[in-house]
Order: structure tokens, then sequence, then C-alpha cells
């Protein structure tokens, strides 16, 4: 898998959360939009859970399309969505809660290029209910590739 971007608040919202890590990883293991999970820099240690989504799920121009996912002890996360184009260009949003001085802890990078930052609202902060927001809006956003292909 390629290589992440740099973790936003590196120091902000240690330590990892393995257990959850460890449980977001059985669950997209078993979508069927997910064709491969990887832990950084292994599965006894993790820090950050790779995942690799199908590129078959996706129009021709999309080459390949991942989430890195971090979680920490402290209930922040930072979910990455990053598609990768056939023109070399990328298309990303970022889910975030981690405390920051730019918006509120909780909060999105918007799309196209994660520069602009709206406040958050997540009916429920749970991490499966967080993964099935994120997993919604990649299927959205799939939709939205597929009909304008």
């Amino acid at each position: 898998m390629s290589t992440p971007p740099e973790d936003p608040e590196p120091n902000s919202t240690r330590p990892p959360e393995r257990q959850t890590l460890r449980l977001l990883a059985r669950h997209l293991a078993s979508d069927s939009l997910v064709i491969e999970t990887e832990f950084d820099p292994d599965s006894y240690e993790p820090r950050l859970l790779h995942v690799l989504l199908g590129a078959g799920r996706y129009p021709e121009s999309i080459e390949t399309a991942r989430l890195d996912v971090r979680w920490f002890m402290t209930g922040d996360f930072s979910i990455h969505y990053v598609e990768a184009h056939d023109d070399g260009s990328q298309w990303e949003c970022r889910w975030d809660r981690h405390p920051n001085n730019h918006n509120a802890r909780l909060h999105f990078h918007q799309p196209p290029d994660v520069a602009e930052v709206t406040d958050l609202s997540l009916s429920a902060l749970p991490p499966l209910a967080v993964y099935l927001t994120v997993l919604t809006a990649v299927d959205q956003r799939r939709e939205t590739l597929w009909s304008n292909d």
C-alpha cells in the first residue's frame, strides 16, 4: 500500500486504541468493498489501519482507493479517504476528532483536497457508528463517480 499522510496531530491523542483498530479491521475485512486490511507497523502493536478498497468497484479512472484509520484511547480518531486518479490527481476527505486550533474537536476536511474544514456533527461516536458513517459516505461517493462516468 502507498505511504499514508503524516499524522495531522502527531502527539495530541496518543496512545492508539489497539482493540478498536482490531475491531474495525474485522468489520472492514468482511465488507465486499474491502480487498485488504493491514496494520502499521504490525498487528501486535498497531498504530494505523490501512484499508485498500477494490478498484473494480470504481470507474476505470480511479486507480486506487483507500482508508487510513487511526483511533486513540481518548476516543479521538482520524479516518482519511483517498482516491488516486489515472491523471495523477487525488480526491480525498477526512473525518477527524482531535484537539486542534482550527475547528471544533469533531470536524470534517472537505474534498477534494482536505484544505477546507467544517465542524461535524455525528449522532453517535462509538467506533462502529463512525465506521458506518464513513462507509455510507464512501458508497455515496462511488455512486456519484459512476453517475458522472
